[in-house]
């Protein structure tokens, strides 16, 4: 009785401790973008930004900010990869206007990425237009 006790302690607190460690995980990476992408109505031209998302997935909060300035608030759908990012990057996808839109930040190390939902933002901007 006295042990399993014991092993139901040391198993709670493994799992304190492996929550603790998900906890402090880092959610913000830096980007460096090479062309002009739109996003959520926003430009984003050639720069450095700093991108950090909160929750715990599916769905997350994105944040873009360049220096101290939040450019953009978005959610995103933290998806799962196969292998590991090479490098933080983005995904794009060319308008008819020739402009691009993000679709996907890349997570350079992780097998993760932040797929943004585009034919939402599509008909957020078709009602938009048509008012």
């Amino acid at each position: 009785m006295k042990s399993l006790k014991v092993a139901l302690m040391l198993s709670g607190a493994a799992l304190v401790f492996s929550s603790a460690a998900l906890a402090g995980e880092n959610n913000k990476v830096t980007l460096q973008l090479t062309e002009q992408v739109n996003v959520e109505g926003k430009s984003l031209n050639p720069g450095s930004y700093k991108v950090e998302w909160n929750g715990s997935g599916p769905t997350v909060q994105v944040t873009i900010s360049q220096g101290k300035q939040t450019v953009t608030t978005f959610s995103a759908h933290l998806a799962e990869q196969a292998a590991p990012n090479p490098s933080n990057a983005v995904g794009s996808e060319t308008e008819p206007d020739g402009s691009k839109t993000l679709t996907a930040i890349y997570i350079g190390g992780k097998k993760s990425s932040l797929q943004l939902d585009q034919s939402q933002a599509s008909r957020r901007a078709t009602a938009t237009e048509s008012k």
